[in-house]
C-alpha cells in the first residue's frame, strides 16, 4: 500500500477537517485512483500564503514514509470555500523540482 502525505490550504483548516481526504484516500478514489488505496502518514497546510513552507513539510513527510504526495482539493479547486489558491501552481512547481521523480504528486484528492 501507497503512503501519501497531503498538503492542504490553511485557510481552510477552520471549516474542512479533511474527512473526505481521508477516505478518499483509504478508498482508492478520486485522484487516489491512479496509486490505488493509500495509508495518510501526514495531513498538514501550506504554511499560509504564499506556501513557503510547502517544501520542508513535505520533505518532513517523505522522512515519515510518503511516497506520495497529494495536494487537497482546495488547493486548485478551492474546495470548499470556491477560492482556489492563488500560489498553487508555483508551489506544485516547486515540490515537484525538489523531490526524487520516483515520488507521485496528486493535483488534487477528491
Amino acid at each position: 500500500m501507497k503512503k501519501v502525505g497531503i498538503i492542504r490550504c490553511q485557510q481552510t483548516e477552520d471549516m474542512c477537517p479533511g474527512t473526505v481526504d481521508f477516505k478518499f484516500a483509504a478508498l482508492g478514489k478520486g485522484s487516489f485512483a491512479e496509486t490505488g488505496a493509500c495509508e495518510v502518514v501526514g495531513f498538514v497546510s501550506c504554511g499560509g500564503c504564499p506556501g513557503k513552507k510547502v517544501l520542508p513539510r513535505v520533505k518532513m513527510m517523505l522522512e515519515r514514509g510518503a511516497n506520495v504526495i497529494a495536494f487537497a482539493s482546495c488547493m486548485k479547486n478551492g474546495n470548499p470555500t470556491g477560492f482556489a489558491c492563488p500560489h498553487f501552481q508555483q508551489i506544485e512547481k516547486s515540490v515537484k523540482n525538489n523531490i526524487s521523480a520516483e515520488i507521485t504528486v496528486l493535483d488534487w484528492t477528491h
